[in-house]
């Protein structure tokens, strides 16, 4: 009698099948003879650290937000973060996968569970705690454990410097609005967001509260807001085709930051991403909220 295999564990064996089956061949000029694990990264902030623990010739593949440093760009990619098909995860033969929480589809990373590869989900609640964990994860993951310490030791000494900083600052805070624009229709950031998060670090107050996550830009809203500064991505401007045109937006002119045209930009990954270049990017946030 034949037996017969479900859906599900006809789709896993044949994952299991391509996972171990592929050869070296298929993968051209990276991770080839290192002798040490096989790596794909997904979130631009855990390329960074790879990279920073000099384990980077251990990567088979990235995400499509791995941006940083310039090298990046050149590794083989494996889609968007939320977008991810465990078969082009699969056929890069990698060891381990670091991903965020904020990665998918969950049955993706199911999937790539049941192939026998590890996976090493790191939570994502935009602190300090994120970094390190993405440190500690990337070590772990790369045999780099020493490394890891070594590296999480200066940053958490950078990142100490920076709210020593920030906190012996004691005048107001200013209002600030974070502007997502990367594509027709922009949006403000509430509360649990990456921007919430860093506004307050910097020493800044997230002029929108009493929701999470992100909305439209409406009139209305900044009417509401009044935020004395705007913060944005380096990506919003380019999209809107430069700062003038970015002002000229109608519900910007509603805001004490447009009459001032107070706007702050930094690089989107340098700024949201938590990465371990996050004591760079809040430090340079606090000194421009200063001048601001």
């Amino acid at each position: 009698m034949t037996d017969k295999l479900s859906p599900v564990s006809g789709r896993r064996a044949v994952l299991r099948v391509l996972s171990a089956s592929l050869g070296a061949a298929a993968l051209p000029g990276w991770a080839q003879g290192t002798g040490a694990p096989r790596l794909i990264t997904i979130s631009g902030a855990i390329t960074e650290v790879v990279y920073a623990l000099g384990a980077d010739a251990q990567l088979v593949g990235t995400d499509t937000t791995s941006l940083y440093p310039p090298a990046a760009l050149r590794t083989p990619k494996v889609g968007y973060m939320r977008q991810l098909s465990a078969e082009g995860l699969l056929s890069l033969r990698p060891d381990a996968v670091i991903a965020t929480t904020e990665s998918g589809p969950p049955v993706v990373l199911d999937q790539i569970r049941s192939a026998g590869v590890r996976l090493e989900l790191i939570e994502a609640d935009h602190s300090w705690g994120e970094v390190q964990r993405k440190v500690r994860a990337v070590g772990r993951a790369s045999a780099r454990e020493a490394q890891a310490r070594d590296l999480q030791a200066r940053l958490d000494a950078e990142w100490a410097g920076v709210q020593k900083r920030v906190a012996a600052v004691t005048s107001r805070r200013p209002r600030v609005l974070f502007v997502l624009s990367h594509s027709a229709s922009p949006q403000v950031s509430g509360e649990k967001t990456a921007a919430h998060a860093v506004i307050g670090f910097a020493g800044g107050v997230n002029c929108l509260s009493g929701f999470q996550g992100y909305r439209p830009m409406t009139a209305e809203a900044m009417a509401s807001a009044s935020p004395d500064v705007i913060l944005t991505s380096t990506q919003s401007i380019e999209a809107h085709g430069g700062v003038d045109k970015f002002w000229q937006r109608p519900e910007l002119a509603l805001t004490p930051a447009y009459r001032k045209r107070a706007l702050i930009t930094q690089d989107a990954l340098l700024l949201l991403g938590f990465g371990p270049r996050l004591p760079a990017a809040i430090g340079e946030l606090h000194t421009q909220l200063l001048a601001a």
